[in-house]
């Protein structure tokens, strides 16, 4: 498999070698088991919380009344100073 980089990321990698003594092809599988690891990870989150909004074990939030209600808090918060 190849992977294209921008020649800015290329540079940067290259960078980390030297710093490192680890080759190029190690780094990048690193960086990609790390990714996919947190990728699987937020995903399995996700997929959880869903069930249980889906199931009714949990309530979802009205997005609008949660920020405004965070306004509404804020700005007692500054006029109480």
């Amino acid at each position: 498999m190849h992977v294209h980089i921008s020649p800015e990321w290329e540079a940067r990698l290259n960078e980390f070698v030297l710093e490192t003594g680890r080759s190029a092809d190690e780094l990048v599988q690193d960086a990609i088991a790390g990714y996919f690891k947190e990728l699987i990870e937020v995903r399995g989150l996700l997929d959880s919380r869903y069930d249980e909004i889906k199931s009714g074990k949990v309530q979802p939030l009205d997005g609008e009344a949660f920020f405004e209600s965070l306004r509404r808090r804020e700005d007692e918060l500054i006029h109480s100073r």
